[in-house]
């Protein structure tokens, strides 16, 4: 038997399949396919998610396990933070560790357990690096610069100061109005860049933070892949930085800032090492779900058995009571923008 994870982070949702469990692991084109499958939001499993978190045997030096990012489309992230953070979690109880490093696309990052963000609440910390501005990193062309750091766009949007890095996921980032966050920008921006573009080949995450105070913001994202999401780690993270570099009195480097979202809220610390900028973020790492299950259910993509084999846990509750009790800044923000709300 082998089992598969309903998780989130923020309510950014996914399954967690471990590969080494399996005597057979899925090749590329059928982690594709489960991932469409099991994730569709109509017909798949437990009401679908954002993607699958794939977790392989490491590829690196000193790394305790790798973890590979399937969006529900079927293309792949480099990294997730959210995701990251309930990786982290189930390498740690796997394996019975509290500090180690995990193989991503780029990079080989530290997670480390951190204290419960309240009763039943666990939570991970984890690196976001590297970080670059360059425009062959994200990339994009045909915008008349070879970096954007708070740079009037037309070709994008009137009026909107963006800026862009990659962590490495690539994100574009605009500091906006309770109105424009409320606006039909965000999502005219995440399709149109998302779509056939002659600015960004890859498609990329685009972010809209609103400023609530000094190191508090709200974070909005359409992720590439995916859509409009309750959260998106990475895009918390830049958005993290961006703001520091941009508007310097709102943000402070090495001090926790507090990220809300849709989907709840986590911290970030933004540190500058040796000329490189890297963010720790931390939030929670919850367990939904867990489905137990012959190995031959996965490879046959056998739906109606993995939604019948699902054993719900409290987690999500707790959670639940944690967002509703400490974060009414995230309520309001939330019920303000409905439709990002599973």
């Amino acid at each position: 038997m082998v089992q598969l994870l309903k998780v989130h982070g923020s309510q950014n949702a996914f399954f967690i399949l471990d590969q080494t469990q399996l005597t057979n692991p899925l090749n590329d084109e059928e982690l594709v396919s489960f991932t469409q499958q099991i994730t569709d939001a109509q017909n798949g499993v437990l009401g679908g998610a954002d993607g699958v978190l794939v977790v392989n045997h490491p590829t690196r030096p000193g790394s305790a396990a790798q973890m590979r990012v399937i969006n529900a489309d079927g293309s792949e992230a480099s990294m997730c933070g959210n995701g990251l953070r309930t990786v982290a979690r189930y390498v740690a109880e796997r394996d019975n560790l509290t500090d180690f490093k995990v193989d991503t696309m780029n990079a080989s990052l530290r997670v480390r357990q951190h204290e419960d963000l309240a009763p039943g609440v666990p939570a991970f910390a984890v690196e976001i690096s590297p970080v670059k501005f360059d425009r062959t990193a994200l990339p994009f062309d045909n915008l008349g610069h070879k970096r954007l750091l708070d740079t009037l766009v037309p070709e994008l949007y009137p009026s909107l100061r963006f800026s862009a890095l990659a962590v490495p996921n690539p994100h574009l980032i605009s500091f906006v109005s309770m109105e424009e966050l409320n606006g039909s920008a965000l999502k005219e921006l995440g399709t149109r860049l998302n779509s056939d573009n002659p600015y960004f080949s890859d498609g990329v995450n685009v972010n809209f933070g609103h400023i609530l105070g000094h190191n508090k913001l709200f974070v909005k994202t359409f992720e590439r892949g995916v859509g409009f999401t309750n959260a998106c780690g990475t895009g918390m993270s830049a958005t993290s930085l961006a703001l520091a570099l941009t508007h310097p009195d709102a943000a402070s480097f090495n001090e926790p800032i507090s990220v809300y979202n849709p989907g709840g809220m986590v911290k970030t610390i933004l540190h500058r090492d040796d000329y490189n900028y890297w963010i720790e973020l931390i939030g929670n790492a919850t367990f939904t779900n867990i489905i137990t299950v012959e190995e031959s259910t996965i490879h046959q993509e056998n739906l109606d058995e993995l939604q019948s084999s699902s054993v719900e846990t409290a987690e999500n509750k707790a959670y639940l009571a944690f967002v509703n009790c400490k974060q009414s800044i995230t309520v309001r923000l939330a019920l303000a923008t409905p439709d990002l709300l599973y």
